[in-house]
């Protein structure tokens, strides 16, 4: 955290789940301003009230407009690109949209940033980005291509890139959805009990972005190693948690889902660094003169790529002890219980 002392950091998207996340980290740190920007005048005014900060700058625009998000970057050290089309179902309805704001709305915040010096700036990306199916999965892959794109110029800037499985507790999210399903009596809606997905807390996921910023060369794109459970799993250790008796609802797999996610793929196994709790990803920094790779290849695919089904399985009394530490649960649980 030492080297966000005195500086700047602007969070596009910033009042959603990471943004707040972010700034619970950073406002009690030497950090001298935070910058939240996003469209949502509702949002911002939540968080002025909640936060009550000297630290804290309001921005609205959208970073589909370039003179909104280039209007909030003077002076700027550090960006986290956060804003985002995230829901799978709606991208598929309305996939140019997720364009405009996913791979147009990040070129134009990548574009602010270099053209204003910034540091180092981390773009959030999902694990939907790997072997992409759905439209949303697509914006986001191609979201990686033009950030490492934009890493080749000679700015001064460092751009990166953070991949994450599931964030537990991130708005939209299946554990709220979940928990509202247990409070009100409804059935718990689950599309395939065999699903599994990666277990990431809001917490681990600022820690990966502070990796980033600490330690990225052009082009990086950093994914945490995770555990994960299957969606059935999941369901039956809330339920345990609560005490409830709900029923489980089986209702199908949704537009554009995976039946497991990957965070790396076999193509990128083969070049990634490990670095313990983290992997490594570097930029492909190859120019376009191809034929000097015509005589010569390399190994390009691992055996594996990195998912949902082959990382740590949790089992049921893990799952449980995860859910436990996160305050949103342990706060549901009580109350229902009581």
């Amino acid at each position: 955290m030492r080297i966000f002392t005195g500086k700047t950091l602007l969070i596009t998207g910033g009042t959603g789940s990471f943004g707040n996340a972010m700034l619970r980290r950073f406002l009690g740190s030497g950090i001298a301003e935070i910058r939240i920007f996003s469209r949502d005048e509702k949002k911002q005014d939540e968080m002025r009230r909640l936060y009550r900060s000297e630290k804290l700058k309001f921005y609205i625009g959208d970073v589909r407009r370039p003179e909104s998000i280039d209007y909030a970057m003077p002076g700027v050290d550090y960006v986290f690109s956060a804003a985002a089309l995230k829901q799978v179902p709606s991208c598929e309805f309305f996939p140019m949209e997720a364009v405009k704001t996913n791979i147009e709305g990040t070129y134009n915040t990548l574009d602010a940033a270099v053209n204003h010096k910034v540091k180092t700036i981390a773009c959030l990306s999902t694990d939907k980005a790997v072997y992409p199916i759905n439209a949303m999965g697509i914006s986001k892959a191609m979201m990686e291509k033009v950030m490492i794109a934009e890493s080749r110029r000679n700015g001064g800037t460092v751009i990166c890139g953070t991949r994450y499985g599931n964030v537990m507790c991130s708005r939209g999210s299946v554990i709220p959805l979940f928990i509202s399903q247990i409070q009100s009596g409804q059935p718990l809606t689950i599309t395939n009990l065999g699903m599994t997905r990666f277990l990431m807390s809001l917490e681990d996921s600022v820690d990966l972005v502070l990796h980033a910023f600490e330690n990225a060369q052009p082009g990086d794109i950093f994914v945490q190693k995770a555990p994960a459970c299957t969606i059935g799993d999941l369901a039956k250790a809330l339920l345990e948690l609560f005490g409830a008796e709900n029923q489980v609802e089986i209702i199908g797999t949704r537009h554009g889902e995976k039946r497991y996610e990957s965070l790396l793929t076999r193509e990128e196994m083969a070049k990634a660094q490990d670095l313990g709790g983290y992997y490594r990803i570097p930029a492909d920094n190859r120019g376009l003169d191809y034929d000097i790779y015509l005589d010569k290849g390399e190994d390009i695919v691992s055996d594996v790529e990195y998912n949902s089904d082959n990382t740590e399985r949790l089992d049921h009394e893990g799952i449980k002890r995860t859910l436990l530490h996160l305050p949103e649960v342990r706060q549901a649980v009580e109350a229902y219980r009581q």
